[in-house]
Formats: structure tokens, sequence, C-alpha cells
């Protein structure tokens, strides 16, 4: 008889909670995206040269079987980077940035 062994799902968390494929610096935000935006597994695979196809497919089918729980922490984790965005762009003006802006602007 066949044996099915105990599918472990390749995502692995960062010290914020944030998931990842494991091994790779590749989001799960960013797969589910892809995958979201109509990419397949294979487009996905071959964006990220970091991934393995049946990882990608993995982690696919956990998405799929775990969707409103993890669409649920994904806007959380976007809301929460969105924050710290803000939350710099308050401490740190780019005055530079903008005086580089409207200087190209005159100039081109």
């Amino acid at each position: 008889m066949l044996q099915v062994p105990d599918q472990k799902v390749p995502l692995t968390s960062d010290r914020d909670g944030a998931l990842f494929v494991s091994g790779t610096r590749v989001s799960l935000h960013s797969v589910v995206s892809m995958f979201e935006g109509g990419a397949s597994a294979e487009e996905i695979a071959h964006e990220f040269d970091s991934l393995d196809l049946p990882d990608v497919y993995a982690v696919i089918a956990y998405y799929l079987r775990n969707k409103p729980e993890i669409d649920a922490k994904l806007a959380e984790e976007e809301a929460r980077s969105e924050e710290a965005a803000v939350k710099f762009e308050r401490a740190f003006p780019n005055h530079l940035r903008e005086k580089l802006l409207k200087n190209g602007q005159r100039g081109g």
C-alpha cells in the first residue's frame, strides 16, 4: 500500500511574522499576488529564480486551502507596511529629492 507522507508547507516567518518561501526571500505575498493576478505556478517559478516549482505548487495549495485567513494576514501586513512608510516619511522628509525633482522639471 502506498503511504502518503505528511507534507510540510515550505514557508518560514521572519521576526516580524511575515511569511516567505523557505530558503528564499520571496514573500508569500509576492506568490499570492502573482497567482491572484493570473500567473501560473510555472510563471511564478520562472519569475523568481530561487523558487522550485514543487514549492510554488505547495504554497499555492496552502493558500487556496486557507484563503480567508491568509488574505486577512496579508492585508494586515500591508497595512503595517504602509503605516511604517508614513512614519518614516514624517520622520525623514526627503527635501533633497523634492528639490532635485523641481530642478529637473525646470531644466528638462
